[in-house]
């Protein structure tokens, strides 16, 4: 028989008379056209993605908790196990990798895999220094025609995002001016945790350290349920960036999706006292945006822990909204949080007659399965709605801004060279150290 012939008859009739839909065996569920994705976090946000997961080859789960890699391969019984990311990373039939590590390695993982040829979904935020956000976006941007990427803001599969950013482009403010994003959480901390012990025996704490200056081993870093414990220890300066990485990477996202910025030629921050341990739970930070191809220069900024900028009227009470985007334009304001918008003409010439809506017909169209457009992408056509050049663009205006806070002054920042021209304090905190033998772009 044909090999034509044995697949029409493989697929329509079958030895017993049974009929198989075409698309189970050349789909996008064929079993040759499977993704063999390594796990590196099995617990956490890395649960978050067993769902998802299972439609494909789960071929390796890492974790540095022993006990939650037993978790992870209940579902995956057929992954081998690692507890180091490094050697995870060295098994060669993994095609693509979902990073689910600790905030202080997500730049490392992410590096480590498009190196190796291999397309990744890297949880928020992608990096936890500006340096770290610039090589993560540079080895990304050389890959692109090859690696499928996507840092996981997965609220942007949110429709009320394109119903934000269409309000903007269309002119329903006027000129867009400024706009700021916000967000409530306060988590104050003291400092680092003293000792607290021996780490229990399934963990291996030096592993989680991973490439921070070491901290001893307390249970405190490691408080709270599946999905919360990065609330534990991400607010450290060695192991997170506090809520600029955590929520503010989810919030600007709102803000970020409706205005196609560049980086900034400066940034500003101020907010509670520096503290050498502990991100600052009350801050507010400022950036000035360059002009594009459909909007003047803009300011950006984010508020947090308290702080809110002002609002446009003694009516829009923006305490109410935990996490939210103002945008101000020449003709009025529209206010959103992920999931509801609310347009605000102001003044007497915003009667609204020169704003025209789009036809249903042009509406951007729903972006769906936030996981499943990665995994389609890795198959096809490597396009994703939050690759490392959009979120990386993002997250680096972000630790700027933190940047800036800590150097106490407004500063300059020339975004192609990556440096600050006017602030040589402020250079040396561009960058993280490392502890030795751990490489952020190996």
């Amino acid at each position: 028989m044909k090999r034509r012939q044995f697949l029409k008859s493989l697929a329509y009739t079958g030895a017993a008379g049974l009929i198989l839909p075409r698309t189970k065996l050349f789909g996008a569920d064929a079993p040759n056209n499977k993704l063999n994705i390594a796990l590196i976090g099995t617990w956490g946000r890395g649960e978050a993605h067993f769902d998802g997961l299972k439609k494909e080859n789960v071929v390796a789960l890492c974790d540095v908790d022993e006990k939650h890699l037993a978790y992870g391969a209940e579902r995956f019984p057929g992954a081998k196990q690692y507890v180091d990311w490094r050697k995870c990373l060295e098994q060669k039939d993994i095609q693509a990798v979902v990073c689910c590590t600790a905030d202080h390695t997500h730049a490392f993982v992410a590096n480590w895999a498009m190196n190796r040829g291999l397309h990744v979904y890297c949880e928020k935020p992608l990096a936890n220094s500006v340096e770290e956000a610039r090589v993560v976006r540079a080895n990304y941007l050389k890959n692109k025609g090859k690696l499928a990427t996507q840092v996981g803001t997965q609220r942007h599969a949110i429709e009320n995002f394109n119903r934000v950013r269409e309000l903007v482009l269309d002119g329903a403010i006027g000129e867009l001016q400024e706009v700021n994003a916000w967000g409530d959480r306060k988590l104050p901390r003291p400092g680092y945790p003293t000792a607290g012990g021996e780490p229990p025996a399934h963990l291996h704490y030096d592993l989680w350290i991973g490439p921070s200056p070491f901290h001893p081993y307390n249970a405190e870093y490691f408080k709270g349920g599946s999905g919360m414990n990065c609330l534990s220890w991400n607010m450290y300066w060695d192991f997170g960036s506090g809520q600029v990485g955590d929520m503010g990477s989810h919030t600007m996202d709102l803000a970020w999706n409706a205005i196609d910025a560049a980086l900034p030629t400066t940034a500003e921050g101020k907010g509670d006292p520096l503290n050498p341990d502990v991100s600052p739970v009350k801050l507010e930070m400022h950036w000035d945006i360059p002009a594009n191809d459909w909007r003047q220069a803009i300011r950006v900024g984010w508020y947090q822990g308290g702080a809110l900028p002002e609002s446009p009227s003694r009516y829009i009470d923006l305490k109410r909204i935990d996490h939210g985007a103002i945008f101000e334009g020449s003709k009025g304001v529209l206010v959103a949080d992920f999931n509801t918008r609310a347009l605000y003409p102001q003044g007497n010439q915003a009667d609204l007659t020169y704003y025209k809506p789009r036809p249903k017909s042009a509406l951007l169209p729903p972006l769906g399965d936030f996981q499943r457009e990665w995994i389609n992408a890795c198959k096809g056509s490597l396009k994703t709605s939050c690759d490392f050049d959009y979120g990386g663009r993002m997250i680096e205006m972000m630790l700027l801004g933190l940047v800036a806070y800590r150097t106490g002054k407004k500063i300059k920042y020339d975004g192609a060279a990556g440096t600050v021209t006017d602030a040589p304090e402020a250079s040396a905190l561009l960058s993280r150290k490392y502890r030795e033998g751990w490489t952020l772009n190996g």
